[in-house]
C-alpha cells in the first residue's frame, strides 16, 4: 500500500494543537482595514478553533485519519 499523502494546502492553514485540537487563522484580516471596527479586527487576532461539523473533514486533508 502506498503512503497517504498530506493535502499541502491543508498543512499550511491548519495546526494541530497539543490537546488535539486543530485551530487556524482568521480570514479578512489582511488589507482594507480602515473600515473595520477595532473590535472586529481585535476578535481577528485569536486563533480558530475547527467547529465538530468539519473536522472529520479537516483531519482526513492533514492524514490524521
Amino acid at each position: 500500500m502506498p503512503k497517504v499523502k498530506t493535502n499541502s494546502s491543508a498543512k499550511k492553514r491548519f495546526k494541530v494543537t497539543g490537546t488535539g485540537k486543530i485551530t487556524f487563522q482568521k480570514a479578512f484580516k489582511r488589507h482594507i482595514l480602515t473600515k473595520k471596527s477595532t473590535k472586529r479586527k481585535r476578535a481577528m487576532r485569536k486563533d480558530g478553533v475547527v467547529d465538530s461539523t468539519n473536522l472529520h473533514f479537516v483531519r482526513r486533508l492533514l492524514g490524521m485519519k
